[in-house]
């Protein structure tokens, strides 16, 4: 049986620390690289250089990018690939598709694994919907993802959750039309998938039912893919397709 794969976290915020104690817990090892800010001495040739030696130096093998959004997440992505290290980048996703494609065509040239953190896709439940309805035409998607707890990342709500919402669509019934799409914090919890058709609801999931482990088997997934050098579904260039069709969504319904 293969050793299993060390991590390095890039991060230290809440998410970061949650991540370290989850990798931990499944008997894998885990650093962390505190620092991940750009320096103002830095341009984006050193700062790179910097995580580089950071992250040869940590012994990993997979790379979690554990930090809030913006132009670092590419340049951190950068990093890692420079370093021969597998990728997991955290969502929302807001790389432009010149950039997206330019890092998803190095991994596929170095042969890594860059994936991005849509954990619901793992649900059998989302699967099933997959096998069954692909590739949804006709359909409407119609979903709910509330949080009881307030805001920690700074991210809007249609973002940071309602991404979550658009990877299940964008997977199991891509040719769908979203219909309703409510995302908040600070209300009761609620995680509701469901697809309509002629006005009539066929089929719902209810996101809580069977997550209990879902971080644990997407970590399982990424490091089958590694060890294999198997596509996954769930990599940069899916992300971009995620984050344009929550765009359009927001176009259509501030118009």
């Amino acid at each position: 049986m293969a050793e299993a794969p060390g991590y390095v976290i890039l991060g230290r915020g809440r998410w970061a620390q949650r991540m370290r104690s989850i990798i931990a817990s499944e008997s894998r090892r885990v650093a962390t690289i505190d620092e991940t800010r750009r320096q103002a001495s830095e341009n984006d040739s050193l700062y790179v250089s910097r995580l580089v030696d950071a992250m040869k130096s940590s012994g990993a093998q997979i790379a979690w990018v554990c930090v809030t959004p913006g132009p670092h997440v590419s340049l951190m992505i950068q990093a890692a690939l420079d370093a021969g290290l597998h990728v997991v980048v955290e969502k929302p996703w807001y790389g432009s598709p010149e950039e997206t494609h330019r890092l998803q065509s190095l991994a596929h040239q170095e042969r890594l694994v860059l994936a991005v953190h849509f954990e619901y896709l793992l649900l059998e439940s989302v699967e099933n919907w997959k096998r069954t309805f692909y590739p949804g035409e006709g359909l409407q998607f119609a979903a709910r993802f509330f949080l009881s707890r307030a805001d920690r990342s700074g991210i809007p709500p249609i973002d940071n959750l309602g991404c979550h919402l658009g990877s299940i669509c964008e997977y199991a019934v891509p040719a769908a039309v979203i219909s309703e799409f409510h995302c908040g914090y600070e209300q009761p919890d609620e995680r509701l998938v469901w697809l309509e058709k002629d006005g009539q609801r066929i089929s719902s999931i209810n996101l809580f039912q069977g997550s209990e482990r879902l971080i644990q088997d997407f970590m399982k997934k990424v490091e089958a893919a590694c060890q294999t050098q198997a596509a996954v579904p769930f990599d940069l260039d899916f992300a971009l397709r995620v984050a344009s069709r929550l765009n359009a969504y927001k176009a259509r319904a501030s118009a």
